[in-house]
């Protein structure tokens, strides 16, 4: 609806570019001409008449002038101040635009103009309300925020009387959000959301500080710091707390969390965004550890942290500046002693920084999807070269290849490979595919399926690890691999642990149970060796035998290897 069709006096007025900027000045002049108008008339009649004489008439238009002056200057005076609950309410809402001043108008006066003051003091107080909730809290949840902790936690660290105080800061995170995330829609999200940060203020002291940072990150501030072990006690709670379920929507949702903890000690000046900093750092650290785990910041940790943001940077191009190399290392025959395989390995050689392990680069090509191109690198690499050792006349070997767990979830994955056995020349049943069963209990069905197709091609399929995830029989049943991998932390401690003895023993027997071959990895001494085949372990891997070497020297060293296991058989 339109509310300018009563002001056309007001806009033509306003017209006049004297009269544009000033209400007051548009007041005045109607004031001005309407206390006129009598005066005027009383001109025009003594002009148009000829009843009263010059000195009749003069006389009188002096008075009447005279009279109206005096009224229209005691009428615009008054009329001035009368206009100043406008024109202070006016001053008053600029001056908060500008300043974010409060105002201070009077509320005690029932007419328009005092409503006018009343209501317009009563709207900015409450916009001003809305706007510091709106700026300092988080809509989600009601928490303060990012901004308003800083504030908070900056005051009173800042505080003369705080200076020997310890304030610890810890940084919460759901673990796997983004995966909970796509399980469930995002109102339901929002609501689980809510729900922890109603968790987290049960744990909260009367001085604590809590917010919600972004995401599933929250923080909280504690000021009353006595010891170390005070500030554990708190970890622990955080999170037994969110380690019980919550109802959302009628479904019972578990979730994990991690924290990373940063203490602002005694005569320490770190910024709050150094502190947050400092917590992230541990956040990212704990989440290394697991699930459900809890770090301190070091400058140990911080100096990791920049080793693998180094390494992450470097390991853009590293495959087209030809810096990846694959080493290979032979799986034997516990009973014949000759090379059944070759399992390819990925090294990379780095111009400066030397020979990077690859427990230090993998994990970060596969966070960033980087291990996807270096695994079908390897892949080719590797088939093309057990290709190179048949055409050279030796025996027909296996060559064994890890995939990742993002190499496992590429949808063309099948293809991909058999695109590869084709361009290589190699055979199908001449390659090896080591998978984990961690990454195949994310989606059961897929990885059924996925490994269906690949041994339809006639590829061996090995569970590697095994005994050291779900170890789930049920599931093992259904997965079609050929061979069992023991982890080598049992085989390295098969001869002074019991309990890895049974392990190993165990994970022997079922293999035989189910027809599977079984490999041992770790193998370093004669005693683990002879347990090995003294249990009846089909394939040995490890340092005793070799380690890791290129492909150049694979050639003499595969008779070199063979004539020593037949000495040792025999």
């Amino acid at each position: 609806m339109k509310l300018n069709h009563k002001l056309y006096l007001y806009s033509f007025l306003a017209h006049f570019g004297w009269l544009k900027k000033s209400y007051t000045a548009k007041i005045m002049l109607v004031a001005f001409l309407g206390t006129h108008v009598p005066l005027l008339t009383l001109l025009l009649s003594f002009v148009i008449s000829n009843s009263y004489s010059f000195e009749m008439a003069a006389r009188v238009m002096i008075i009447a002038l005279l009279a109206t002056l005096a009224g229209t200057a005691a009428t615009l005076y008054a009329l001035n101040h009368l206009l100043k609950p406008v024109i202070l309410t006016s001053a008053t809402l600029q001056n908060y635009l500008d300043t974010k001043t409060l105002p201070e108008l009077p509320t005690e006066f029932a007419d328009e103009a005092g409503t006018l003051m009343a209501d317009t003091s009563q709207t900015l107080h409450k916009l001003d309300e809305l706007i510091h909730h709106i700026t300092n809290y988080d809509d989600l949840t009601g928490l303060p925020n990012r901004d308003l902790f800083c504030d908070r936690l900056f005051e009173i660290i800042s505080k003369p009387e705080n200076n020997q105080r310890l304030v610890a800061v810890f940084l919460l995170s759901i673990d796997d959000f983004t995966g909970i995330s796509h399980g469930l829609e995002h109102e339901a999200i929002n609501l689980l959301l809510r729900a922890v940060a109603q968790r987290l203020s049960t744990c909260m002291a009367q001085t604590d500080i809590l917010a919600h940072l972004s995401g599933d990150e929250f923080a909280l501030a504690r000021m009353e710091i006595h010891s170390v072990e005070s500030v554990i006690k708190l970890s622990q709670l955080l999170l037994s707390t969110l380690s019980k379920p919550f109802s959302v929507e009628g479904n019972s949702i578990h979730i994990t969390a991690s924290i990373g903890i940063t203490i602002n000690g005694i005569n320490d000046r770190n910024s709050i965004d150094q502190l947050l900093q400092q917590a992230h750092i541990a956040l990212y650290q704990a989440k290394q550890q697991g699930r459900s785990q809890y770090q301190f910041y070091s400058p140990e940790i911080n100096a990791q942290l920049q080793e693998r943001l180094t390494l992450e940077n470097e390991l853009h191009g590293a495959l087209e500046r030809n810096e990846m190399l694959v080493y290979y290392q032979p799986l034997i025959d516990l009973q014949s002693g000759k090379v059944t395989a070759m399992e390819a390995l990925i090294r990379w050689q780095h111009p400066t920084l030397g020979m990077i392990s690859p427990a230090k680069f993998i994990p970060i090509a596969e966070a960033n999807g980087a291990i996807v191109p270096i695994g079908e690198w390897v892949l080719r690499t590797a088939c093309a070269q057990n290709r190179a050792w048949q055409l050279a006349g030796f025996t027909p070997i296996r060559i064994s290849v890890n995939l990742s767990a993002r190499q496992f979830e590429q949808p063309y994955l099948v293809e991909v490979i058999n695109q590869i056995l084709e361009e290589t020349g190699l055979q199908a049943s001449d390659l090896e595919l080591e998978v984990t069963e961690s990454f195949l209990m994310g989606n059961i069905e897929r990885s059924i399926k996925t490994l269906k197709q690949l041994r339809e091609l006639g590829i061996w399929l090995a569970l590697d690890d095994f005994g050291t995830g779900y170890s789930s029989l049920s599931y093992l049943k259904r997965f079609p691999v050929n061979i069992l991998k023991i982890d080598q932390s049992f085989v390295q401690d098969v001869m002074s642990n019991p309990d890895s003895a049974a392990v190993t023993d165990a994970i022997i027997a079922l293999a035989k149970s189910l027809r599977l071959s079984i490999t041992a990895e770790g193998v370093e001494t004669q005693e683990q060796l002879d347990y090995l085949k003294m249990q009846g372990c089909d394939e040995g891997q490890g340092y005793y035998f070799s380690r890791p070497v290129p492909a150049d020297i694979i050639a003499p060293m595969l008779q070199k290897i063979s004539q020593l296991m037949e000495t040792i058989a025999a």
